[in-house]
Parts: structure tokens; C-alpha cells; sequence
């Protein structure tokens, strides 16, 4: 299992990192070179990367997650 995701929001510069173990989500540093900056190239013109996770829904808050809203 991964024990750590890279993150983008739509509509938001730049990318995080979430390791799982630590508990700890951390700005990325420039991204990159190689398959993640062709990652960040193809985020950039609109389209959207998922690999190796099943489940991901932005919302506003924590309080919107307890609460069940998933509208985003």
C-alpha cells in the first residue's frame, strides 16, 4: 500500500505531499523533473493524473467531510 500521495487541487498552484505514516501533508518543492514534471505539464493544461488511489473528494472543510457533505 502507499504510504504517500502526492496531491493537486484543481484551481490551485503547486502540489503537496501527504505521507501517511507521519500524519504530515507538506507543500512539494519545485516540481520537478522527469514523470511527475509531466505530470505538472499536463495538470497545467487542464487534465487531471490519478494513479494507485480510488477515492478523492475535495470539500471546504473538515466540518464538510463529519457531516457527510460531499459536494465539494
Amino acid at each position: 500500500m502507499a504510504k504517500v500521495v502526492v496531491i493537486g487541487v484543481a484551481g490551485e498552484h503547486g502540489l503537496w505531499v501527504a505521507d501517511l505514516d507521519a500524519g504530515t501533508v507538506t507543500p512539494l518543492p519545485h516540481a520537478a523533473t522527469g514523470h511527475l514534471r509531466t505530470v505538472v505539464d499536463l495538470r497545467g493544461a487542464g487534465a487531471s493524473v490519478i494513479k494507485g488511489v480510488d477515492v478523492a473528494i475535495a470539500v471546504r472543510s473538515t466540518a464538510s467531510v463529519a457531516s457527510g457533505h460531499m459536494e465539494g
